[in-house]
């Protein structure tokens, strides 16, 4: 009988709070920050410092290894969230509920960047593939695909007001591209470095870039108002394409490069983050102030020069660029923007968000992401800021570099740099956090009340878990501890160091003076000095031999009591870096970093098998209890699922992004823990599903066969183009499998209606005849017409991937679909399907068609058809939209509403003031002048 094994799935990754692949944003509420974990965003509440929600692609949508989150957008019009992952496909979540509503598949590389307009029902994306490709959230499909950048999309911004969509890229450039026409109206260049962030204030009066140059540029957006009046102008021709215009230039106050620039919601405030610790902070005046600036520039300028002499002054100024106001006041850049004041953080920032709240005691709220798995929240005020709220306790600030479970498997302990933390692995809540020293390796002491951490530093550290506290650090060894075995059935435990020494000791319970309570303590009792640094050290269950890995790739075995050597394994190329022995101590499994792992027999020390087993080094291994299973990890992300028995590799378990560090088995072999460099810490757990050997070796072959469909053999070496075409040049979706098995199923179905059909007419022409014959129809079809049959299969394909399922379509078969479209239309809620799929048809088959004689009568009936069809859906839309309008009206008729137009009246009664004053200070200069003048 054929051996079935039970499968492990992944049940719950943690501690990551923030990596460093993506930007984070607010929601649209502000009280909620969207953050990247890995392939996770966590929605984490403001205010409370908690995460509440993950939106976490299910593992039945996602094929193949998990992929990290590389972009954020959130709405600021509806609680719609898009993210962007690695293998260039976007999901729209609805953060309030946290479900996915749809997934669109369009770039063939990361995306980059993504911006919602501001009515939220149209999302830009870019990526690293060069284009730009515009979606419509509210059908839930690709528009159209923007080329013309030569390099990786960096950052996308929409104009609302002409209709317009600027992106930046690693190109140097900035291009404007016109959505109405669908291509490049500016090209916008000066920097002289990668152009990294750009962005748009609020009322669309100045655009913002940032690059690795020294200084941040500045641009003002033309309104189309003024674009049509230039026309009239001389230079109308010359300046009717640019909408957008050099301002000027701010230097930065750091030498790295820019990571973001973004305006705050009010358009009040510009924060640009560098890729260092520093943000800058600037304050955007206002018109009024604007120009009362300008004029007292412009003042000191001219009593500068009547002091010094204007000849001296003209040779050593230089007039930056400036921006004209109505009375001929020349406004430069530094008179809009003034640096307010400077964020240093405390590590490297990734990425900024301001909250679109604006809270009553301060200008802004200001959210960072750090390198090192951190989020700070900052309050800015116009003379300092002040740090919130940072969220850090929920997991370490550098990967995780050791696991151990507590005997009852309630507790896990996990080492880094400069912190052991205790979690419950059951919630991934982190229960405890402890400051140490480097932990390498841990161990809990029998009953789970206290821990003991190996540090690089040589000392061993002994945890407190109750009161979180560390109470002893002993000086045991001369270089960085390895390794720390207990002793099985008895009181004590090994260590193992890079000086060469393997030390025992023995718990024992003592007061110290000056102590209340006893506590434990640790004491060495005896010592084995090897001949070169020992990496890891283990016990066989039996606490008959201890087994040493040294630095020079060999492994001892020792005699317990006597410390005399039994055996010695040679085989490894390089240093064991990790090691297990059975529950029943026959065998013994090492992994090194020559990527093998080896199966020994205790007995004799003969090497029962040799396993290339990944492919990077192995870093850990280790044998599920009471079995001949184990479980291998190493730093190619995977971990590995193998019956030491027949040597099989069982099952292979992705999910991490960077090397594996550590694993922990589960006393009962129910679930399994592994920590890595990417700081998280992830659960598989043992279902009940069985599966067989044989299975998964051919669910392994077809997924590599899957991944060369992917890329074909002919498309990998083709030449590619020196010079891509410009504008809407190609459909915004792209070939997927899933695109593939749609057109299958579309094919399959038009057969299938086809044989029914001709069954319907034979049966017909019987009936015709005198031969009475019941028809049987094709239980198949489940009791459907032929032309609904087909349309159900149509209906069945995602609205993103039409496009794409309708290209691979045969000819022949296009034929068949085009005759059904005449029926379809006259069902009310399938005319805008049929309407794009008879577009679609067109668009890609035209010349076939028009040489095609059979195709014209179908093509003239559909024409007549679906013209009247289309202006029906059109006119009840319209109907519809206007009596809403309607409605709208009557209820703000019958509302008391006060204060509808309190605000426009405000801002009328503000500018008269600004207008008073600005009157004033010019009467009061004038009075001045003329005194001066006078004396």
């Amino acid at each position: 009988m054929v051996k079935s094994y039970l499968r492990y799935e992944p049940r719950a990754s943690f501690g990551v709070i923030a990596s460093v692949e993506s930007n984070i944003a607010f929601d649209s509420s502000g009280k909620h920050l969207l953050a990247p974990a890995l392939e996770k965003v966590g929605v984490w509440h403001v205010r409370q410092g908690i995460c509440t929600r993950t939106l976490e692609p299910s593992t039945a949508s996602r094929s193949g290894p998990s992929l990290a989150v590389t972009s954020i957008a959130a709405s600021m019009s509806s609680p719609l969230v898009a993210s962007g992952y690695a293998d260039g496909s976007i999901r729209i979540w609805d953060s309030d509920k946290g479900t996915c509503e749809t997934t669109l598949n369009g770039h063939k590389g990361a995306v980059t960047a993504l911006r919602f307009n501001k009515s939220g029902a149209q999302l830009a994306s870019g990526s690293k593939d060069n284009d730009v490709i515009l979606w419509d959230v509210v059908g839930e499909t690709g528009l159209f695909r923007l080329r013309g950048h030569r390099d990786q999309v960096t950052d996308l911004v929409f104009l609302e007001s002409g209709k317009k969509l600027v992106t930046s890229s690693k190109d140097k450039f900035l291009r404007v591209w016109d959505l109405e026409t669908q291509h490049c109206v500016q090209i916008i260049s000066g920097h002289h470095s990668e152009v990294w962030s750009i962005d748009v204030d609020p009322e669309e009066r100045y655009l913002v870039s940032g690059s690795a140059d020294p200084e941040i540029r500045f641009y003002t957006i033309k309104d189309e108002a003024e674009g049509k009046k230039d026309v009239g102008n001389e230079n109308g021709d010359a300046n009717k394409w640019e909408v957008v215009k050099f301002l000027g230039e701010i230097q930065r106050q750091t030498k790295d490069r820019v990571g973001t620039v973004r305006f705050n919601l009010s358009g009040n405030l510009l924060a640009c983050q560098s890729a260092g610790k520093i943000v800058e902070i600037f304050n955007v005046l206002d018109e009024v102030e604007a120009k009362r600036k300008a004029k007292r520039r412009l003042h000191r300028k001219k009593e500068k020069k009547s002091s010094k002499g204007s000849v001296e002054v003209a040779e050593n100024t230089k007039e930056p660029a400036t921006e004209e106001d109505g009375s001929g006041t020349l406004i430069i850049v530094t008179d809009i923007f003034k640096l307010l004041q400077t964020i240093r953080a405390g590590k490297k920032v990734c990425s900024i968000s301001f909250s679109p709240v604006t809270p009553n005691n301060s200008l802004a709220t200001l959210a960072l992401s750090l390198n090192n798995n951190l989020l700070e929240f900052y309050s800015i005020e116009n003379d300092a800021n002040k740090k919130n709220l940072a969220i850090e306790l929920h997991g370490h600030r550098s990967d995780v570099r050791s696991l151990t479970l507590s005997s009852d498997n309630s507790l896990l302990l996990s080492t880094s740099h400069n912190a052991v933390k205790i979690w419950n692995p059951s919630t991934g809540s982190c229960l405890r956090t402890i400051d140490s020293g480097y932990g390498l390796c841990g161990l809990f002491v029998p009953h789970n009340r206290y821990a003991l951490v190996g540090t690089k530093g040589g000392t061993v550290e002994i945890i407190d878990i109750g009161s979180a506290t560390r109470i002893e650090e002993v000086e045991a060894h001369g270089g960085a501890i390895r390794s720390i075995t207990a002793i099985p059935d008895e009181n004590g435990f090994v260590t193992g160091s890079a000086d060469h020494d393997v030390k025992f000791w023995e718990y024992q319970i003592k007061q110290k003076p000056g102590q209340d309570s006893k506590q434990l303590t640790v004491s060495n009792v005896r010592s084995l000095k090897m001949n070169d640094d020992v990496l890891v050290v283990a016990i066989s269950p039996d606490a008959k031999y201890i087994v040493v890995a040294l630095l020079d790739c060999t492994v001892k075995v020792f005699f317990m009591d006597s410390l005399k050597l039994f055996l010695t394994l040679y085989g490894h190329k390089l240093p064991v870096m990790c090691m297990d022995i059975s529950s029943d101590g026959d065998l013994i499994v090492t992994g090194s970093a020559d990527k093998n792992l080896k199966i020994w027999g205790l007995d004799f020390g003969d090497c029962h098998k040799s396993l290339f087993a990944h492919a990077d080094s192995v870093m850990a291994v280790q044998f599920v209890r009471n079995t001949h299973y184990m479980f291998s990890a190493g730093k190619d992300r995977l971990v590995k699922y193998w019956d030491a028995d027949k040597f099989e590799l069982l099952l292979t378990l992705e999910g991490h992004h960077a090397d594996i560090w550590c694993l922990a088995i589960g006393s009962r072999g129910d679930f399994i823990v592994t920590g890595s460099h990417d700081r998280s810490i992830r659960r598989w757990d043992r279902t009940e599903e069985p599966f067989f050997i044989e299975e998964e070796k051919e669910k392994r072959l077809e997924e590599m066969f899957e991944a060369d469909l992917e890329n074909p053999f002919e498309n990998r070496f083709a030449p590619k183009e020196e010079i891509p075409e410009e504008g809407a040049v190609a459909l915004a979706g792209k070939k997927t499998q899933e695109t593939l098995t749609a057109t299958d199923l579309i094919v399959e179905a038009l057969d299938v209606a086809e044989m029914e059909l001709k069954r319907i007419t034979e049966h017909e022409e019987e009936r015709r005849s005198g031969q009475i014959t019941r028809f049987q129809p094709n239980p198949t079809m489940n009791g459907l017409l032929p032309s609904d049959y087909v349309l159900d299969a149509l209906s069945k394909v995602q609205a993103n991937d039409l496009e794409q399922t309708l290209l691979a379509l045969p000819f022949s078969d296009v034929l068949k679909l085009l005759s059904y479209l005449k029926d379809w239309s006259s069902i009310p809620d399938k005319v805008e399907l049929v309407s794009r799929v008879a577009t679609v048809l067109l668009q890609i088959n035209y010349h076939q068609l028009v040489s095609t004689p059979a195709s014209r009568p179908v093509l003239t009936a559909l024409r007549d058809e679906l013209h009247s069809r289309v202006k029906e859906c059109k006119d009840t839309l319209g109907f519809n939209l206007a009596a809403m309008d309607h409605l709208k009206q009557l209820m703000a008729s019958r509302s008391d509403a006060l204060f509808q137009d309190a605000k426009a009246k405000l801002q009328e009664i503000r500018s008269q003031q600004s207008k008073r004053l600005e009157a004033r200070t010019d009467m009061k200069e004038e009075k001045r002048k003329k005194k001066k003048q006078k004396k």
